[in-house]
């Protein structure tokens, strides 16, 4: 019975974390008034960038730096259509999912002349001595770095936003856009800033994903995570250690669709692959309503309009 509670948390902790990086990204926007539903299109340029630059040094750590580096291109296009040309950021976003969705896939074709690889070099797990052998618990410290990375950051950013000039403005850019430009902070630069950091963010959980999980990119491997990221941001009411617990929420809820697929029960897996996303909607059900988020969210800042 313990092992099948350590095999089910191992599971949960790193199935969680490409999403938690994606949805910390995806925070700094939300917490500056842009509605980020481009970041399916920013995971999955992450995801597939850091197989190719494992690919191309073998080594992971190029691969991840490569995997945000593909996130950022795809934030820069968000950001160009949402900030300066200000079109409705939805539309911008769905736009874009679909565009890198079909860019990762051609690129398949055209990086790779010899035929895209079965595996790269990919992140291992690394144990924290002494933690590592507690009973159950130690698997949460068996985990590879970007796990630990993606823990590590949430009271950082939490600080970030919370107790510095910077998250102040960020936040103050979401909230009263005109009020905060009176002040002298520019706006849209702040924006640009926040689409830059989730790019970062999100090209890197893409990468979580396709070198901490499989070592492989396939095409639309992303399967909806960038939207689920997005629902996180609202379920943990907009906060990082909110948003950890809706991670790791639905991060269980993948676990328990692999090992329900695993015993063989004689249902379509069809139907428990879709577990993630039902539970993702009751959720939001619960949640949306109860939470209020910030006040320009979704609205294109234009100087001296309100």
């Amino acid at each position: 019975m313990l092992d099948i509670v350590s095999g089910f948390l191992e599971a949960m902790v790193r199935m969680a974390c490409p999403i938690m990086l994606a949805s910390l990204g995806a925070l700094f926007t939300a917490r500056s008034g842009i509605i980020n539903f481009a970041m399916e299109g920013i995971m999955i340029m992450g995801a597939f960038f850091g197989v190719y630059g494992s690919y191309l040094s073998g080594n992971p750590w190029v691969g991840a730096l490569l995997g945000m580096l593909g996130g950022l291109a795809a934030a820069v296009v968000l950001g160009i259509m949402s900030i300066t040309v200000k079109v409705d950021q939805v539309v911008a976003g769905t736009g874009i999912n679909v565009l890198f969705l079909g860019l990762t896939s051609y690129l398949c074709t055209v990086l790779y002349p010899d035929g895209q690889p079965s595996s790269v070099e990919a992140f291992q797990s690394v144990e924290i001595p002494g933690l590592s052998s507690l009973p159950v618990v130690g698997v949460f410290f068996q985990q590879n770095l970007l796990v630990y990375l993606a823990f590590l950051l949430v009271p950082l950013i939490w600080y970030l936003l919370n107790r510095t000039t910077f998250g102040l403005c960020l936040r103050s850019v979401g909230e009263q856009p005109h009020a905060a430009d009176s002040l002298g902070i520019n706006v849209n630069r702040m924006r640009y800033i926040a689409i830059l950091l989730a790019g970062i963010l999100g090209g890197l959980g893409g990468a979580a994903l396709s070198l901490g999980q499989v070592s492989v990119f396939m095409e639309n491997m992303t399967s909806g995570r960038g939207y689920v990221a997005w629902s996180a941001v609202t379920v943990g009411k907009w906060n990082p250690i909110g948003i950890m617990g809706a991670s790791l929420l639905f991060g269980g809820a993948e676990a328990v669709q692999l090992r329900l697929q695993a015993l063989g029960i004689e249902i379509p897996q069809q139907f428990f692959q879709m577990l993630p996303y039902l539970l993702t909607m009751i959720v939001l059900a619960g949640v949306v309503g109860r939470t209020v988020g910030p006040k320009a969210m979704g609205k294109p800042f234009v100087k001296g309009e309100r």
